[in-house]
């Protein structure tokens, strides 16, 4: 089947990142990442408690329109293919509409906690688009890129990071998408 984006979408099969690696690791490849991309940032420790994201707004202040998520979406056609999303809290991701025509697959749906930590190496709750292994593609909803500053995961629960989305338009893996999502509730 095309790719109607014009690229090759997700990876094929979960084999390529059951990674092994520490939250530790995976926070220093975040702050890898973003170093390379020169991007300023602020780092935001966190009680894992309250790493969702509304507990985290309502704990740490930070209101949920500024908040992102990264949410891993899995075409449920053989082979399996996979998306990471990042939408605004204030929105909900189109799985079944957007995510779903772009994969071209009949069917789509969030990956599931167990898939998300095998193919990132994170837990959901810290979830972040800078560390995600190669080939993963990645589509930011354009609302994102539309705010000041953002906050995402940092890689693991204990972890967020604030920063300028404009580090989506240096990410080669990056694609921004308009209307990836739509408005909550």
């Amino acid at each position: 089947m095309g790719d109607p984006g014009g690229q090759s979408p997700g990876r094929s099969t979960l084999e390529a990142v059951v990674t092994g690696k520490s939250d530790a690791d995976v926070e220093a490849a975040v702050r890898q990442a973003l170093d390379h991309y020169g991007v300023a940032y602020g780092a935001i420790p966190c009680d894992p408690r309250f790493a969702d994201t509304a507990a985290f707004c309502q704990r740490y202040g930070v209101a949920p329109e500024d908040s992102a998520n990264t949410i891993i979406v899995v075409g449920k056609a053989e082979p399996r293919r996979y998306v990471a999303c990042v939408v605004l809290a204030t929105t909900k991701l189109d799985v079944n509409g957007a995510v779903r025509r772009r994969l071209g697959v009949r069917k789509a749906s969030f990956a599931s906690s167990d898939e998300t930590r095998v193919l990132t190496g994170m837990m959901i709750g810290g979830v972040t688009p800078f560390a995600l292994g190669p080939g993963m593609p990645l589509w930011v909803d354009a609302r994102v890129v539309e705010r000041d500053a953002v906050v995402l995961g940092g890689g693991s629960r204990s972890l967020k990071v604030r920063l300028s989305p404009d580090v989506f338009r240096a990410m080669a893996n990056a694609e921004i998408v308009p209307s990836l999502a739509v408005p909550a509730g």
